[in-house]
């Protein structure tokens, strides 16, 4: 193993505080001219109305990314009791108005007992989703109906912080902790469908994405006039995943790609060697520990 000047000093992740009006191909964009590359991608989308955690790849760091948006999400979010949008939230046209006075705090609670756990979820229409090779906000924007099916999603928590009402209406404020592929708008229209008032978005925050928080990031801004890295490629996997010690002979194998033998873990772990740099990602299937993403393959 080599312990010549590390070639992937440059590649890493930044955590964006994502401002509110941009998409998040958008700030892609920005990060590119920032940082002087066109390797840079992002994990997991923000809608352009939503603000908060962006977790963007820069370099051998987007190779990271896939891994990433696996990741469990927490999100604050207000919800519109009384309303329900073309779009699920605020940036949609107003569909239906009915008065949500009625609904009392233990109507919420049992709503949103309703729809937290393991549950099926039907996305947004005007979701990233590809129905037929196309986007699925593509297809609805064309005046085309589009019809997707539930998926299996997982709400760890949905916990109320605050109930307001106002004029007819009935703001929710809430936390909730998430699995992939879970959409915080249909959690708004769905609860309003359970209250039978209707329901929509009117305010999203990122707060995490798996082991990257609100703490990590840096406005889009502040990254425009000093591009920095969050986190280097070593803090990005030592942070996200357990670390698993491995000696240089280990190091070298596993930057070829080739397994070890097993050592009774569970799960994900990244692979350190001796001077503290990641080589890869690691996980046990059947007999063998197996490389899942490499940091540092041997061609590098």
């Amino acid at each position: 193993m080599s312990f010549a000047p590390d070639p992937l000093a440059t590649s890493g992740i930044v955590v964006v505080d994502k401002p509110a009006g941009m998409t998040s191909h958008d700030v892609v964009a920005r990060l590119r001219r920032s940082f002087g590359t066109r390797k840079v991608g992002h994990a997991g989308t923000l809608d352009p109305m939503a603000t908060g955690v962006l977790v963007a790849g820069i370099e051998r760091g987007t190779k990271l990314l896939a891994h990433l948006v696996a990741e469990d999400k927490v999100y604050s979010t207000t919800i519109r009791l009384g309303q329900t949008t073309t779009t699920d939230d605020a940036e949609g046209e107003i569909l239906a108005t009915a008065d949500a006075s009625r609904i009392s705090d233990a109507d919420i609670r049992a709503g949103i007992a309703g729809l937290t756990g393991e549950i099926m979820q039907v996305p947004s229409s005007v979701s990233a989703i590809k129905v037929g090779g196309r986007r699925a906000h593509e297809l609805v924007r064309a005046g085309e109906a589009v019809d997707l099916p539930a998926r299996p999603v997982t709400v760890f928590s949905f916990e109320v912080a605050q109930v307001r009402r106002e004029a007819g209406f009935v703001d929710v404020d809430a936390r909730v902790h998430c699995s992939k592929g879970t959409y915080i708008r249909s959690l708004a229209r769905d609860l309003g469908e359970a209250l039978q008032v209707g329901g929509h978005l009117t305010a999203l925050r990122r707060e995490a994405v798996g082991a990257f928080t609100l703490a990590d990031a840096t406005p889009l801004a502040a990254l425009e006039t000093s591009p920095a890295l969050s986190l280097t490629l070593d803090d990005a996997l030592t942070r996200a995943w357990p670390v698993l010690p491995v000696t240089a002979e280990e190091y070298d194998a596993l930057a070829m790609g080739k397994w070890l033998a097993p050592r009774g873990l569970k799960g994900v772990h990244a692979a350190v060697g001796p001077d503290g740099r990641a080589v890869a990602l690691v996980k046990e299937q059947g007999k063998r520990l197996a490389t899942v993403f490499v940091a540092r393959p041997s061609t590098l």
